[in-house]
């Protein structure tokens, strides 16, 4: 299985940016993360080779990357709100990043310090690992467990918004809208070679499958077999996600909202759908929807909120909070400026 991987030389330099064809590539790519270079060529009108070499180029720099993972349905996962003690921040932080089941680590100016994602097999174990593991960080002072229930949106779904339209003509047909029930226990856990699977492309999801079969210790007709099959199934979810930094996307905010419950399912799916929105997903607690965003500055604040009471009126935001750094994003290890610097394979808590 592959560890943390070294940082490119290359993600510390002062002139790695997108250009408007990068930005559009990561948006073929957010469709169709695993299309061939020919058909990605011809939704953005340039040749294949032209795709593939600038695609390298953001790959290696760090600034855009596709990775993959377990389906939401078969995960327990909740959002975990860290407060540390002075002085305890970068530590707890850094020791959350390398922890395999903590999939996402955000730095936040609120009323708590850190935002941990975290998945578990079940209730019982996400409980133990929570308190025992999380809890017993030293430097941490408390933490409040926000159980996800229902996904209606996530950074999979979410796009740039940056080729022509006729190019999506090309591509994969858009995803349908629909939510997702998180699991309360995984009844299935995958097979070791679906791990393995899983492993591997988590690095890089866009891997041949003669490689990737290499990697996951199988042949590649066994690797093509069952990549399909979890395809298929919709057992394993692919995104191409980018340094959003650098793509003009300064600002993340976490919204805790609450909607009655009423409306709580037509609520989610129509933010779903929003340009803005990373995240949308209902959680236990009085505060029942979580609402996270990419937006381009401080100032586009006022107006997304603005937007959200038009459209909304039965939302209440309770808490506004602005990310400062996110330093894990689905596994992978993140520079201040969101560039990709390494990658913690995904592993179940140990309790």
């Amino acid at each position: 299985m592959d560890g943390p991987l070294v940082p490119d030389s290359r993600s510390t330099c002062a002139d790695v940016r997108f250009s408007e064809l990068d930005l559009a590539l990561v948006d073929a790519l957010q469709a169709a993360p695993r299309a061939p270079w020919s058909q990605i060529g011809r939704a953005l009108g340039v040749d294949a080779t032209t795709v593939a070499r600038r695609w390298e180029r953001l790959r290696a720099g760090g600034l855009a990357w596709v990775t993959a993972y377990d389906a939401a349905k078969s995960a327990t996962v909740a959002y975990v709100e860290v407060r540390c003690r002075p002085r305890a921040l970068e530590a707890v932080s850094r020791a959350l990043a390398y922890m395999p089941w903590v999939f996402s680590v955000d730095e936040t100016a609120g009323d708590f310090d850190l935002l941990a994602s975290v998945a578990a097999a079940d209730l019982p174990s996400l409980g133990r690992s929570v308190h025992g593991l999380i809890g017993g960080l030293k430097g941490v002072r408390s933490t409040r467990t926000r159980l996800g229930i229902t996904l209606y949106s996530e950074g999979g779904d979410w796009r740039m918004r940056a080729m022509e339209p006729a190019g999506h003509a090309e591509l994969a047909a858009p995803r349908t809208s629909g939510s997702t029930v998180y699991s309360a226990r995984m009844h299935h856990p995958p097979a070791p070679e679906d791990q393995a699977l899983l492993a591997a492309l988590g690095v890089d999801g866009r891997l041949g499958y003669t490689e990737l079969g290499a990697k996951a210790g199988m042949s590649e007709h066994t690797a093509r077999r069952r990549l399909q099959r979890m395809v298929r199934d919709g057992d394993i979810t692919f995104r191409c996600d980018l340094a959003h930094p650098l793509a003009g996307l300064s600002t993340v905010v976490l919204y805790r909202t609450a909607v009655p419950h009423s409306h709580l399912a037509a609520t989610g799916s129509v933010l779903a759908r929003m340009e803005e929105v990373r995240l949308a997903v209902s959680v236990s607690g009085s505060d029942n929807l979580l609402v996270m965003v990419w937006l381009r500055g401080l100032h586009a604040i006022d107006p997304f909120e603005a937007q959200l009471t038009e459209r909304f009126p039965q939302l209440k935001i309770s808490d506004r909070t602005v990310f400062l750094h996110s330093r894990k994003r689905m596994g992978r290890l993140l520079s201040p400026t969101g560039l990709a610097t390494g990658h913690i394979p995904f592993a179940l808590p140990r309790v």
